[in-house]
């Protein structure tokens, strides 16, 4: 049985091997896409559950989820959305350290009765409620509503995460999720030794490890940067989930002085998720979905997964965020070393270290 942070984990690296094959620059929140197509969970049954729970790895967090969460009847604990309602709950406490925020939202179209069970379930372990909009006969303006919402959650840095006429009158749900992290080096860096410098974009993998602690420590970014300038690709093939965990564990990490040169930089990626999802093994939910936990009937389908995500990293430290969302429409329709010179392409992550629970994981290969 595994925790909710190493489904996670198990997650983020199956689509790490999606995005790998196409993109440069990868820059993603596992978290914010499992706690929006956890919210769908809650409402799915039968083999559109299934395949959810398979996809996410939350079959091997909790015995049978998929009755539960159809029943609603998910106070036994060890069950995924409980320990979604825990982890939100540790993420979103206030400190003066760090500024960190996820926030879930639903909105849904105001004809639309959703079941009381469902509506109390994501108000407990989603900390959320539906806003009702009239996609019906406003579907434009609802998009702008549903896009200023995610803004506003973002601190402005994820701005359009639904394109135009990505939302129509036939969308009757509209699920977002949006995260934001902005913290600063328990150690800044000397803002004077900033300069220009070579970046060189792109055997057995020889790579180091440095966890690079923000104000505070709760919070820590880890680098994976390969020993050879051109070592990217073979870290790539020999990581595992497994591998990942094991490395970046506290028994396997040791404190020493490091010489540290990390580039700035700015990622801002955006990507469509349901060809992704679908590959992964996703199909039910975006074409013959059982969600009728929702309404009682079979008549939705999720038409759209989106996912935006932004990270920039100064001498201070780093600003991250990202936001997912999901529409539903109707059926119808190693060790340190004392060098760590960070000049060519690197993996990097951002981890939450209470929870052990990775909010963005990335791939830095050009500036």
């Amino acid at each position: 049985m595994k925790s909710l942070s190493e489904a996670n984990t198990q997650f983020l690296f199956d689509l790490f091997q999606q995005f790998r094959k196409s993109k440069n620059n990868i820059f993603y929140s596992p978290i914010s896409i499992t706690s929006a197509l956890g919210m769908v969970l809650l409402g799915a049954k039968g083999n559109t559950a299934q395949q959810i729970n398979k996809v996410l790895h939350f079959d091997q967090v909790t015995e049978n989820t998929t009755e539960k969460a159809a029943t609603y009847q998910v106070d036994k604990s060890g069950n995924v959305h409980q320990q979604f309602q825990k982890l939100l709950t540790e993420l979103n406490k206030s400190t003066d350290a760090y500024e960190l925020k996820i926030a879930n939202k639903l909105f849904g179209e105001k004809t639309y009765q959703f079941l009381k069970e469902y509506l109390d379930a994501i108000k407990k372990y989603y900390q959320t409620s539906v806003e009702s909009v009239d996609f019906v006969k406003a579907p434009e303006e609802s998009r702008k509503k549903i896009n200023a919402w995610v803004e506003s959650q973002t601190n402005e840095k994820i701005k359009n995460l639904f394109p135009y006429k990505s939302i129509d009158r036939d969308t009757t749900l509209v699920l977002v999720n949006a995260i934001y992290f902005k913290g600063q080096w328990e150690k800044k860096f000397n803002k004077e030794d900033t300069k220009e410098e070579k970046f060189w974009p792109n055997k057995d993998v020889q790579a180091k490890v440095l966890e690079i602690p923000y104000k505070a420590k709760d919070l820590s970014m880890i680098v994976l940067l390969p020993d050879e300038i051109d070592g990217l690709q073979k870290l790539e093939e020999k990581l595992t989930a497994e591998k990942l965990m094991k490395w970046t564990s506290l028994q396997n990490m040791r404190e020493a002085r490091v010489n540290l040169q990390l580039p700035r930089f700015k990622v801002e990626e955006a990507y469509d998720l349901k060809d992704t999802l679908r590959a992964m093994g996703m199909v039910d939910v975006f074409s013959d979905a059982d969600l009728s936990g929702m309404t009682g009937s079979r008549d939705l389908v999720v038409s759209k997964a989106l996912h935006k995500a932004f990270v920039e990293v100064t001498e201070e430290g780093a600003e991250a965020t990202a936001a997912t969302g999901v529409v539903t429409e109707l059926q119808s329709a190693p060790s340190t070393n004392e060098e760590f010179h960070c000049n060519h392409p690197f993996l990097f992550f951002i981890r939450q270290n209470k929870t052990n629970s990775i909010l963005f994981f990335g791939r830095f290969s050009s500036p």
